[in-house]
C-alpha cells in the first residue's frame, strides 16, 4: 500500500517533467512547401519585391521634408493582390496618434521642466500626401488609416506581375529634442544650425508573406518596421554646404565633393586607419554660412529593405576601408565637432571592427559601405547607416559610462546590418528575433574589443536579477512586441543571455556556432519566423532544445538550482550589511564561463593590438593617455540650470485613474466639465489597456480649472454600472435627466461627425 502512495503521489511531478520536455510540435506552425521542417526556406518560398525611385528636399529654413516617389511592386507569390499596403510611420507624430494616447502617465514622471515642457509641446507631425497616382498621371484611389496607407487596384495584380506607382508628400521635420523620436532634427544655438538624421521619411510598402498575409499592424511606438527588399535610386536635395550620408553608394561624387574630398575618399579605401575627408576645420568654417544655393546628392542600393540618410553643415566625415575575402568594405562616421574626441578617435574604428566580428558568426557583410552617424541621446539603425549618442562635455573630457555607452550603442546599432537589416525577421511582432539575437552577437563583439569588456548584458548572472523578480511583471519572449513588459530585460537581455547558456553550456560554442551560422546563411535576404530559427538550431546541431525554447521563450519561469547558504546579507540604512552564520564557509568560483573561455579564445583583442584604444580609464598598465579625467563632482556641476529648476507653470494637472472592474475591455471616452461650464471630449484607444494592467492613469493638463470626469457619457460602450463613471460622484440619472443628455448628446455627436478618426475639437455648451 505505501508503495502504491508514494507512486500515486509522484505522478504530477512526472507529469510535469514531461511537459516540460514535450515537443514543441504544437506550438509552431505546420512545416509547408514555403518553409520546411529543417527550419530552412521551402522548395516554394517566395517573397515580394520593393523598387524605389525618389527624390526629396530638404528646407533648412523651415525644417520640411517633401518628396515623390515611383514605387515598383513586383508580385513574387502565389495569390492575387487586390490591394496594396504602405506604411506610413511619421503619422506616430500627429497630435492625436494612438502612440500618444495609450501612453499610461502618473504624476510623478512630470517631475521636471523638460518632461512637462514634453506634455505641452505641440507638433504638426505626420504625412501629408498631396495625390498617388500612376506613372502616366492619373489618380489612383487609396484609404488612410493612422499609420497605413492602402492602394486599390484598377485590377488585380496576378503572380508575377508588377505595378508602378507614383507617390508625392511632405511633412514636417520632427525636433527630436522636444518631442523624441527615432529621426528628426537637433538644433545647435551656438552656431544656429541644424542636424538632420532622417527615417520613416517616406510611404514604404508593408511585407506581404506566407505567415500573416499583409504585415499591416499599426505602428505603436515599440513594435518597429517589417519591410521587403529591393533597390533604391534616391536624389537628396540639400544646402550647397551640407555635408550627407545616405544608405548606399554615392553616385555623382564629382558634382558634390571638392577634389580635395575625392582624393582623401580614395585614400581611405586602401587604409586600416580613418583618412578625414572633412575635417573639423572645414565644417567650422562652413557653420559660419548659410547659402541658398543647393546641391543634389544621388544615392544607389541595391538589395535593401529600407533607406536613410542624414546631412548638416557641421559634420565633420571620416573614413576606412575595411578587407572582406570578396570585396573592400568603405566604414565611415559622420559627426559635428561637438562628438570629439571622442568621435574621431572611436566611432570608425568601432564600425569596422563590428562589421569583421559579425561577418564571422554570422554572414560577410554584403553592401559597399558602414556608416555611423552622432545625434544625441539616439541609438537607431537603418541598412548601411545608423544613429549613435555618446557625446562628451563641451570642454572635451568625458566619463567612463560616456565612453562605454558610446562604443555599446555604436557595436549595437551596426551589427543592426545584420539583424534584422539583412537577416530580415518581422520586428513588428518579435523584438527578440532582431534585439536578443543582435544583443548576443554584441556581447562577443565588446568582448574581442576590450579583454574583460564590461558588457550589460550577454553573461547569465546579468539577467538573475530580473529571472527571480514578481512574475506578473514579467511576459514570455514570445510576446508582441507592443505587449511585451519590461521591455529591455525582455526583449535584449533575456534572449541574448539564453544564446549566451545554449553557446557556453548547453550546446558547447563548435556545435552552436555552427548551427548559429546556418541559421544565418539560410534566412539572408529573406523572412524568417521564430520556427525557422528554433528548428535550423536543431536541425544543424543534432540537440534536441525543444525543452530550452519552452522554458526560455514561452514561459516567465526562473532557473533556480539550489546549494546551501555561503555568505548572506541584509540592507540596513545605506549599507549593504554582511551577517555571520555558524557555518562553514565556502569559496565559489563566481568568474562567468564565457570570462574563463576568452582567455584562451581569443588570442588578442582590438585594444591589445592597436595601442591608441585605452584611453585614461584603461587599467593601470594600458593607460596612454593625457586627456584629464572627468569625475562625477565635475558632471554634476555640468548639469543644465533648467534642470534644477523646480516647476513654475500655472497649468492644472489632474491624473485620472480608470480601473477596469468588469474585465472586458473598451476604449476610454471621457467629458470633462470646466468651471466655465465649457466642456471637452477626449478619446483614448483601447490600446491604452496592451500591458495587461487592471488600472491604468492618464494625467490631463488643463489652463482652467476642471469640475467633473465623465466615463462614457455618450453611453456607446455598454457599461454596466453608470453609478461608478463620474468624479465626483453622480447617482443613477432620472429620466428627465437621460432625455436631457440625450438632446445634448446628439447636439455633440453632430458637432463630431466630421472629426470621426482625427482630434476632437473642444465643444462648448
Amino acid at each position: 500500500m505505501n508503495k502504491i502512495i508514494v507512486l500515486f503521489l509522484s505522478i504530477p511531478s512526472l507529469l510535469s517533467a514531461q511537459s516540460k520536455f514535450a515537443q514543441l510540435d504544437q506550438l509552431l506552425p505546420t512545416p509547408n512547401e514555403y518553409r520546411n521542417a529543417a527550419g530552412a526556406p521551402g522548395h516554394n518560398y517566395y517573397q515580394q519585391k520593393a523598387d524605389y525611385k525618389i527624390n526629396v528636399k530638404i528646407d533648412d529654413i523651415k525644417q520640411i521634408l517633401s518628396g515623390d516617389e515611383v514605387i515598383t511592386y513586383t508580385n513574387n507569390s502565389p495569390d492575387r493582390l487586390d490591394y496594396l499596403w504602405l506604411q506610413l510611420d511619421q503619422n506616430v507624430f500627429e497630435n492625436n496618434a494612438d502612440s500618444k494616447l495609450i501612453d499610461v502617465e502618473r504624476m510623478e514622471d512630470f517631475n521636471s521642466v523638460d518632461a512637462v515642457d514634453k506634455k505641452k509641446f505641440y507638433y504638426d507631425g505626420g504625412f501629408k500626401i498631396d495625390e498617388i497616382t500612376t506613372v502616366s498621371g492619373q489618380k489612383i484611389r487609396f484609404s488612410i488609416n493612422k499609420t497605413m496607407l492602402r492602394i486599390d487596384l484598377d485590377k488585380p495584380l496576378l503572380t508575377g506581375e508588377n505595378v508602378s506607382f507614383k507617390v508625392k508628400w511632405w511633412y514636417n521635420i520632427n525636433d527630436r529634442m522636444a518631442v523624441g523620436g527615432r529621426s528628426g532634427y537637433e538644433y545647435f544655438d551656438t552656431d544656429k544650425n541644424y542636424l538632420y538624421t532622417i527615417a520613416q521619411w517616406f510611404p514604404r510598402m508593408c511585407v506581404y508573406n506566407d505567415i500573416s498575409g499583409w504585415q499591416n499592424k499599426q505602428f505603436l511606438g515599440k513594435g518597429e518596421f517589417t519591410l521587403p527588399f529591393g533597390d533604391y535610386e534616391v536624389n537628396i536635395t540639400v544646402p550647397a554646404d551640407h555635408i550627407v550620408g545616405a544608405t548606399g553608394e554615392l553616385q555623382n561624387s564629382d558634382q558634390v565633393l571638392t577634389a580635395e574630398q575625392k582624393v582623401r575618399l580614395k585614400q581611405a579605401l586602401t587604409s586600416d586607419v580613418p583618412v578625414i575627408i572633412a575635417n573639423q576645420e572645414e565644417a567650422i568654417g562652413r557653420e559660419k554660412g548659410c547659402t541658398s544655393e543647393t546641391k543634389t546628392w544621388t544615392f544607389k542600393a541595391t538589395n535593401v529593405r529600407d533607406f536613410a540618410f542624414a546631412n548638416s553643415r557641421k559634420f565633420i566625415w571620416d573614413a576606412q576601408g575595411v578587407q572582406f575575402p570578396t570585396k573592400t568594405v568603405l566604414a565611415m562616421s559622420y559627426y559635428p565637432k561637438e562628438g570629439n574626441p571622442l568621435w574621431e578617435r572611436y566611432s570608425t574604428k568601432l564600425v569596422a571592427h563590428t562589421i569583421q566580428t559579425y561577418s564571422k558568426y554570422t554572414v560577410e557583410y554584403p553592401y559597399p559601405v558602414a556608416i555611423s552617424v552622432h545625434s544625441k541621446w539616439i541609438g537607431m539603425e537603418y541598412p548601411m547607416i545608423c544613429f549613435n549618442g555618446g557625446r562628451p562635455e563641451l570642454d572635451g573630457t568625458y566619463s567612463e559610462d560616456t565612453k562605454y555607452s558610446m562604443w555599446g550603442v555604436i557595436i549595437h546599432e551596426v551589427g543592426h546590418n545584420f539583424f534584422p537589416m539583412i537577416i530580415n525577421s518581422d520586428e513588428r511582432q518579435w523584438t527578440w528575433m532582431d534585439e536578443g539575437l543582435n544583443t548576443f552577437v554584441q556581447y562577443l563583439t565588446e568582448q574581442e574589443w576590450e579583454r574583460g569588456y564590461p558588457s550589460r548584458r550577454g553573461p547569465a548572472y546579468l539577467i538573475t536579477d530580473y529571472m527571480r523578480g514578481d512574475e506578473r511583471y514579467m511576459s514570455p519572449a514570445m510576446t508582441n512586441s507592443e505587449s511585451v513588459l519590461q521591455f529591455g530585460n525582455n526583449a535584449y537581455g533575456k534572449p541574448a543571455t539564453a544564446l549566451n547558456v545554449l553557446r557556453e553550456t548547453v550546446m558547447g560554442r563548435e556545435l552552436f556556432d555552427f548551427a548559429f551560422k546556418t541559421y544565418c546563411e539560410r534566412w539572408k535576404f529573406k523572412h524568417p519566423t521564430p520556427a525557422d530559427f528554433f528548428r535550423t538550431m536543431e536541425d544543424a546541431s543534432a540537440v534536441d532544445l525543444d525543452w530550452f525554447w519552452r522554458g526560455w521563450f514561452y514561459t516567465t519561469e526562473n532557473v533556480d538550482i539550489a546549494i546551501s547558504n555561503v555568505k548572506a546579507y541584509e540592507y540596513k540604512g545605506n549599507q549593504m550589511i554582511e551577517n555571520k552564520f555558524n557555518t562553514v564557509s565556502v569559496k565559489l568560483n563566481t568568474e562567468f564561463i564565457g570570462d574563463v573561455l576568452n582567455r584562451t579564445r581569443i588570442t588578442q583583442t582590438v585594444n591589445e593590438r592597436d595601442k591608441t584604444i585605452d584611453d585614461v580609464y584603461a587599467k593601470e598598465n594600458q593607460k596612454n593617455d593625457t586627456l584629464p579625467k572627468l569625475t562625477k563632482e565635475d558632471l554634476y556641476a555640468k548639469i543644465s540650470e533648467k534642470e534644477k529648476l523646480r516647476l513654475k507653470d500655472t497649468q492644472l494637472f489632474y491624473e485620472v485613474s480608470f480601473t477596469n472592474i468588469g474585465g472586458l475591455l473598451a476604449p476610454l471616452t471621457i467629458l470633462v466639465t470646466f468651471k466655465d461650464l465649457t466642456t471637452e471630449v477626449i478619446r483614448i484607444p483601447v490600446e491604452v489597456w496592451v500591458l495587461g494592467q487592471t488600472t491604468v492613469s492618464k494625467v490631463f493638463i488643463f489652463n482652467k480649472e476642471a469640475i467633473s470626469f465623465r466615463l462614457d457619457p455618450f453611453l456607446e460602450s455598454a457599461d454596466t454600472d453608470l453609478d461608478n463613471n463620474s468624479w465626483p460622484a453622480v447617482t443613477e440619472l432620472t429620466r428627465y435627466q437621460k432625455y436631457a443628455i440625450k438632446i445634448s448628446n446628439e447636439e455633440t455627436r453632430r458637432n463630431m461627425s466630421n472629426f470621426e478618426g482625427k482630434h476632437v475639437p473642444r465643444t462648448k455648451k
